[in-house]
């Protein structure tokens, strides 16, 4: 269950989170074991019974489940444990993951966790961020409870869930959050967040955005950039000027261009099977997409940068024959 083609990660990165979660997982069955005893221990450490399903098996289990999105009595037989267990070891490794944050490029051991860091970090590194918003599929609420309606799309006339993407220049994921019903349109979604105050805190900071934020671009012309509205058209087709057209359909071509690198990134998240369409619990959907966002960042972040190369013309120095 180790291996890529179930886990989605690669060995090596495997051991590093086995080191890096192993501690807290532990701290955290210390806390509830303290409470239950509700003191401290009586007994030497080492002494009672022994975890038959251990960490390393919880995580790699946790893992497949997020890549593959197997039934627990399924992952039951594999591990040859009860489909209870494999339900508590979700519950215990999944919120661990969500809390990791998220890689920063050529910067080992710095995570991105709110909003507020993915702007200093833009403001510091001279990024222009790419922003999107991403829908997933999710079971209908029961029949009369309240906020039926919230969920359901006007985009794909779905249940869906929202959630928004901040990427960089080369398709790694930087933030994924603002986890909102699907009724509530991509550009509230994130005012929810506070972007606006982002933007007013960090003015050197730039953004490319799809028309879903045009509003967001009307407020801060010059830090976000969205497409140009397309030009009016006459009645009459020898009034309509031929070139403002194409200097539309150039000008939206670029910036389309510019802006695919967070499609890229939804595409990423997209590969892990729950995000396809979920079937699980709507509680438990807001940890499962930040614990699948983190691990793909971690992979985005291990790619190498590729630096911008200048057009900008540079003098010749002329010699002499």
């Amino acid at each position: 269950m180790s291996h890529h083609a179930f886990c989605g990660l690669s060995r090596k990165h495997l051991g590093a989170l086995v080191e890096e979660l192993a501690p807290r997982w532990e701290a955290r069955c210390e806390s509830a074991r303290h409470q239950r005893r509700e003191g401290a221990r009586q007994r030497q450490a080492g002494a009672g019974p022994k975890q038959e399903f251990v960490f390393t098996d919880r995580l790699p289990a946790t893992l497949v489940h997020l890549r593959t999105g197997p039934a627990h009595e399924a992952l039951g037989v594999l591990y040859e444990v009860g489909s209870s267990t494999i339900g508590r070891a979700l519950a215990e490794i999944r919120p661990l993951l969500a809390e990791r944050g998220f890689a920063v490029p050529d910067r080992p051991g710095v995570r991105l966790r709110a909003l507020a860091d993915v702007f200093s970090y833009a403001e510091a590194e001279d990024v222009t961020l790419r922003i999107d918003g991403v829908e997933t599929q999710v079971r209908r609420p029961r029949a009369g409870q309240p906020g039926r309606r919230a969920f359901v799309s006007g985009k794909r006339r779905q249940n869906t869930f929202k959630t928004t993407t901040i990427s960089d220049y080369q398709d790694r994921t930087l933030w994924s959050g603002a986890l909102r019903p699907g009724r509530m349109h991509d550009q509230n979604a994130l005012r929810t967040e506070g972007i606006a105050e982002q933007f007013l805190q960090y003015p050197g900071v730039k953004a490319e955005v799809d028309d879903g934020y045009r509003g967001l671009a009307n407020e801060f012309p010059d830090q976000v950039f969205a497409p140009p509205k397309k030009p009016k058209t006459a009645k009459d087709p020898a009034e309509r000027p031929l070139t403002e057209h194409y200097g539309w359909r150039e000008h939206k071509r670029r910036q389309s261009s510019r802006r695919i690198r967070v499609e890229h990134a939804n595409a990423e998240v997209r590969r892990w099977r729950p995000l396809q369409r979920y079937t699980g619990r709507r509680e438990t959907y807001g940890e499962t997409h930040q614990a699948i966002a983190a691990l793909v960042s971690d992979r985005a972040a291990q790619r190498p940068t590729r630096h911008k190369t200048s057009t900008e013309l540079v003098p010749v120095r002329t010699t002499a024959c």
